[in-house]
């Protein structure tokens, strides 16, 4: 029986270059760190590699959410029954690191998710679906989980990160969170996109002609609306990048708390959001109740200004094209701080409930003739020694 070769020494440890610049209590914690590494099967070229990325005490739980390096390009492809070109492909849709970023090709840089992704595509293919459709998913599912991963990201360093903590201490934090919650994240996540998926579904219109003629879904009359920070790009220039950051998370969090469905959150750019419906009076009560909330937010968080607009666009990989999708951007560019606008179409769509006053014809960017718009408020509320008028309630039309 052969045996197992004695781990590299501290002297071999800093002729690799894994201790330089480090001194006194740093030199000791990053040994600890390197020696545990070390035991726990990670190699010495491994950890040079994450050593030059400054991702050491990350290693362990990247071990633990994807598993360990084993496979190379080719026998990936070979488990999953797929080609080496349709690998790279489906790397690339879905946002991940490609091989040329990896390594050379015959390296071992893939683990067992990676055979599992690609098995999966494999299996869609199988099923009827064209190579370009299951990369199409791949984008759009990439796109996603992207920001996914990214807040799970920030929460986990959140949960592990303390003052004080040795090197050592950081990374067995990191990989107990990780084994953690890894094993949850498959019944999360397939459980949230069947809800989804079923909300989409259930949605959905198919026209006698579509029926007929075999085309894909086309044109939708929907109602959209952009709500944008006001002054976040003067923002950027005065503040750091970390509390501008929290303030377009914070945007995105309104958005999920105060947004219902039929109203739906398409995306958010930046200091923006993207919404869009079917209802138009549901898409004005929920852009009422993001400008107020904003607005609680406190003087030191930015007024919200929302523009809508209506007319036939059509959804594609989850993201709206269309006229009524420029239209909305630009009734937002000409809206107030702290207001709603919505062109007459929306305006005439939503009969009650809302207090309309006519804003003007507009000139817009890229909009061929001038455009009508009203502002949206909430119906004062009439004063206690007066009796409600007939009608009440009812919202009122601004003169055209």
């Amino acid at each position: 029986m052969t045996d197992e070769p004695a781990p590299p020494t501290d002297a071999e440890l800093l002729s690799a270059g894994l201790l330089e610049g480090l001194a006194g209590q740093g030199r000791r914690e990053r040994l600890d760190l390197l020696r545990w590494l070390l035991g726990e099967g990670f190699a010495l070229a491994d950890l040079e590699r994450a050593t030059a990325t400054e991702t050491l005490v990350l290693m362990a739980s990247e071990r633990a959410i994807g598993g360990g390096q084993r496979f190379t390009e080719a026998e990936v492809a070979s488990r999953a029954g797929v080609t080496p070109e349709f690998l790279r492909a489906l790397e690339r849709a879905n946002g991940l690191r490609t091989d040329a970023a990896q390594g050379a090709a015959d390296s071992p840089q893939f683990t067992d998710i990676d055979v599992q992704a690609a098995t999966i595509a494999q299996g869609y293919m199988a099923a009827g679906l064209s190579e370009e459709q299951v990369l199409t998913v791949a984008r759009v599912i990439g796109r996603g989980f992207t920001q996914i991963a990214e807040h799970m990201r920030q929460i986990t360093f959140e949960l592990v990160v303390r003052p004080g903590l040795t090197e050592l201490e950081l990374a067995q934090n990191y990989r107990a969170a990780a084994e953690a919650l890894v094993p949850s994240l498959g019944p999360l996540l397939e459980t949230t996109l069947r809800l989804h998926l079923r909300q989409a579904v259930g949605s959905e219109v198919l026209t006698a002609q579509e029926r007929t003629t075999g085309d894909l879904p086309g044109a939708r009359e929907v109602v959209v609306a952009f709500a944008d920070l006001v002054g976040f790009t003067r923002m950027g220039e005065e503040v750091p990048p970390a509390v501008l950051g929290d303030v377009a998370g914070r945007l995105e969090d309104m958005a999920g708390e105060v947004i219902d469905a039929p109203v739906r959150v398409v995306k958010t750019i930046g200091d923006a959001v993207l919404l869009v419906s079917t209802d138009a009076p549901a898409m004005v009560e929920a852009a009422l109740r993001l400008v107020e909330v904003a607005a609680a937010e406190g003087e030191d968080f930015p007024q919200l200004r929302v523009g809508i607009a209506s007319g036939l666009a059509v959804n594609r990989s989850g993201d709206w094209f269309g006229a009524p999708v420029n239209l909305a951007s630009r009734v937002t560019g000409v809206a107030r701080a702290g207001s709603v606008l919505a062109t007459n179409e929306v305006a005439d769509a939503v009969p009650d409930g809302v207090e309309w006053s006519l804003a003007g014809a507009k000139r817009l960017k890229n909009v061929a003739s001038e455009v009508r718009v009203q502002r949206a408020r909430r119906p004062a509320a009439p004063a206690a020694s007066e009796p409600p008028e007939p009608g009440a309630g009812r919202g009122r039309r601004g003169r055209r």
